[in-house]
């Protein structure tokens, strides 16, 4: 069966063009005209990835983002027209894997696309744990513990979360990160990193505000701590 993206978008014209875009690359593409009816099609279609418009009527973008990552790893790609970058952070923080502003260039959006869901459908094979404390990372389980008690960790986190657990004491630039983790040059565009740390530190960290396990290096990026 063919990959399957989720299109909520409300503008119809829109929508048409990216439903024409995404099946000439072959996938299966589901359409949403609001937050509501996407939600229902998340739980009926499950489709392996969703690009969401931030502006929809009734419950907004962010709203979609919000309700669905608090059950639901599904990688979500926010489209935004806004200049104002308020949103774009927003979303990153709620949990979003990427996103792009409109207009944008079809391939760029394309590739975009294929990066995120060829990190989520071929993670290579990893060795059976890596321990960091009351921390252990499962990779070949795709699981992670603390404490003994699982973590919900996105897909986007968690492959950054085993980036650098392999890379114990390594100074890992954003650049480098956004290279290895997203698949692609971002253009430099180091915010995608900094708010996937920043929700890896919430959920695993004892003190986020004071990390001991994804450890800032000022201006180059992040280290895993040794273990």
């Amino acid at each position: 069966m063919s990959t399957s993206v989720l299109l909520v978008e409300d503008d119809p014209d829109v929508r048409s063009m990216l439903r024409l875009l995404l099946e000439d690359e072959n996938y299966r593409v589901f359409e949403a005209g609001d937050a509501e009816r996407a939600l229902e099609r998340v739980e009926s279609d499950r489709p392996d990835l969703l690009l969401v418009d931030l502006k929809l009527p009734g419950l907004s973008g962010l709203d979609l983002v919000r309700i669905v990552r608090a059950t639901n790893p599904v990688p979500i790609i926010v489209v935004t027209a806004q200049i104002d970058t308020h949103d774009v952070v927003a979303a990153l923080e709620l949990g979003a894997d990427d996103y792009i502003t409109k207009p944008f260039v079809p391939r760029e959006l394309l590739a975009r696309v294929r990066a995120i869901l060829r990190r989520a459908l071929h993670a290579a094979a990893e060795p059976a744990s890596f321990h960091y404390g009351e921390v252990e990372i499962r990779p070949t389980e795709g699981v992670v513990l603390r404490g003994g008690e699982t973590v919900d960790l996105t897909k986007t986190e968690y492959l950054l979360l085993i980036d650098l657990a392999q890379n114990p004491g390594q100074v890992m630039t954003r650049d480098m990160l956004l290279s290895r983790v997203w698949g692609y040059d971002y253009l430099g565009d180091g915010r995608l990193v900094d708010s996937h740390v920043s929700r890896i530190r919430t959920k695993l960290e004892p003190d986020p505000s004071n990390p001991t396990l994804i450890l800032t290096v000022r201006g180059f990026g992040y280290k895993m701590a040794p273990r």
